[in-house]
């Protein structure tokens, strides 16, 4: 057995057993468990749920250790079919519901996934993936029934509202979730049925001190591990309540659904928050039953965090994680939040700032960061090489660059890939987008490498504009030199394109290897001496 801050793991363990079926055992079984619009569903409605689908699965023929995947929004469907699938002993594949047929095609491919279970919202663009498919044989509908396909409803009916967990080993594989990084197709980190447990226990618990009185709400989305978490993870842990969001997120939307269902923790991510601030300027909204925001997917700009609590009264943590690690491992504290700082490691994590030779690094000096922590995935499935290259022993190679302070705080300096040298001294985009942040102009901004003649590289910016402002020359010289009195003067852009939004994952990330292709591009224009995009402003 293993000792997890009070829990104990025994060997034989399905994960299931704890987030589910245990709070039934120990009388939380009327507890509303889930608010997914007017739907209230207790933890015994979502108990029963489950089992109808693990039992329709087993009637269908999927076996222990054979991948599902699913194509769900965020609704009790995911619910259910996310732990049924577990429950019966079968991993569970959540995918992306903004993809297109070549990347459900791939999934399919690399899952070999028997079955699909898919939303009615998203079959079109995903029915055109199954053309040529070996492997996926059943597809299930949600939503409207859609001709050809078997219904939700026809999947479950007369299937047994009864089912025990099998009895897994707590190191036998339970789910996977897809990442891509900055280039490549999407590679599966595949997790255990013990990791959850460490993250829920760890961060949950050891940062947010989630309760059982809590109502949790996120943005980001349950086939993404950051929202898996906060979305269903961890209030299936302590018995709490999660409220669901199945459309897209968007800052309106996302404001009026925490101020209508009363979230006690709330998750999002950088620039939805900043959306959020620019719409809150158009009405009031009252948020005061969040006590704790939680930021992940990207850095959260000082200037972002000052203006959320100065207009709603709450800190928000930020805090970095993985797909491979599963959640956050490095996090601020509420009442210890150092704007600008990602805080400082989450208790049962591990964290070494190397150099190339992976030797660690002096304080204040840039170096990669290393994790070591129980939540950490198995391997990427069928990517070896890749596996050995990430997954050291028991340290997972983030591809983030950190500088460490005295205290132990920790402060962003960029992803391996995004860092470059300006007279040969590094420079940090995001020390850059912090700095122009500032200025009120900016709503948005990314800043990647721009390739000069002679192959040298100064810094470029991305900028969304605020409303009410107009791009132009002027302004773009106003930056510079705004960003000049705020940071090292080499490290201001020289070169200031101005887009209506930025490039992003489904999970909110920017899709920085999207702007350095559009730098190249624009680079090449420069050189060739053809006309540059209207929008693009070059520096004097």
């Amino acid at each position: 057995m293993q000792a997890l801050g009070g829990l104990v793991v025994p060997h034989q363990y399905n994960l299931v057993d704890h987030f589910l079926d245990r709070h039934l055992k120990e009388g939380r079984g009327d507890k509303v468990a889930i608010i997914s619009g007017p739907r209230r569903l207790t933890y015994r409605d979502v108990a029963r749920e489950v089992n109808l689908v693990g039992n329709s699965l087993l009637r269908l023929g999927v076996q222990e250790e054979q991948r599902v995947l699913l194509v769900l929004p965020d609704s009790p469907e995911f619910v259910s079919t996310y732990f049924g699938v577990m429950k019966i002993g079968a991993v569970a594949v959540p995918t992306s519901t903004a993809m297109r047929s070549t990347d459900y095609a791939h999934f399919l491919d690399d899952s070999r996934a028997k079955l699909a279970i898919v939303h009615s919202s998203y079959i079109p663009e995903f029915r055109r993936a199954l053309a040529g498919q070996r492997y996926c044989k059943n597809v299930i509908i949600c939503g409207d029934p859609v001709q050809g396909y078997s219904h939700w409803d026809e999947f479950l009916k007369d299937a047994s509202p009864e089912l025990e967990a099998v009895q897994t080993c707590k190191d036998d594989s339970a789910f996977w979730l897809w990442t891509s990084g900055s280039t490549g197709k999407p590679k599966a980190a595949v997790h255990l049925h013990r990791d959850w447990v460490y993250c829920c226990e760890y961060y949950a618990r050891g940062i947010l001190d989630i309760q059982s009185q809590d109502i949790t709400f996120s943005s980001s989305k349950l086939f993404h591990a950051y929202g898996l978490g906060n979305g269903l993870m961890f209030p299936f842990h302590v018995g709490a309540t999660t409220l669901l969001y199945p459309e897209k997120a968007k800052a309106k939307g996302i404001l009026e659904t925490a101020e209508s269902g009363r979230p006690t923790l709330f998750f999002s991510v950088p620039t939805l928050y900043a959306a959020m601030l620019q719409e809150a300027e158009q009405r009031d909204y009252d948020l005061r039953s969040v006590r704790l925001a939680a930021s992940a997917a990207e850095p959260l700009p000082a200037e972002v965090f000052r203006r959320w609590r100065n207009r709603f009264g709450v800190e928000i943590l930020d805090g970095i994680g993985s797909t491979e690690v599963l959640h956050i491992y490095l996090s601020a504290r509420a009442g210890k939040v150092r704007p600008g700082s990602t805080g400082q490691a989450v208790s049962g994590y591990e964290l070494r700032l190397v150099d190339d030779a992976e030797q660690e690094v002096p304080v204040g000096a840039i170096g990669d960061l290393m994790v070591a922590g129980p939540s950490t995935a198995q391997r990427y499935w069928n990517r070896q090489d890749l596996t050995q290259s990430r997954i050291r022993g028991r340290w997972f190679v983030t591809g983030d660059k950190y500088t460490v302070d005295h205290d132990g705080y920790y402060w962003y300096a960029g992803r391996a890939d995004d860092m470059f040298r300006v007279s040969g001294q590094w420079v940090s985009p995001i020390e850059v987008e912090c700095a122009l942040i500032e200025h009120p102009c900016v709503f948005e901004v990314a800043v990647v490498p721009f390739e000069e003649d002679l192959g040298i590289h100064t810094p470029k910016a991305f900028v969304v504009l605020a409303p009410g402002y107009v791009a132009g020359l002027e302004l773009a010289k106003e930056l510079k030199e705004f960003v000049k009195q705020r940071i090292l003067p080499h490290k201001y852009p020289r070169h200031i394109e101005f887009l209506p939004e930025l490039p992003k994952t489904a999970a909110g990330k920017i899709l920085r290897y999207k702007l350095r292709q559009i730098s190249r591009r624009t680079s090449r224009s420069f050189a060739d001496g053809h006309d540059i995009d209207k929008n693009s402003v070059e520096s004097t």
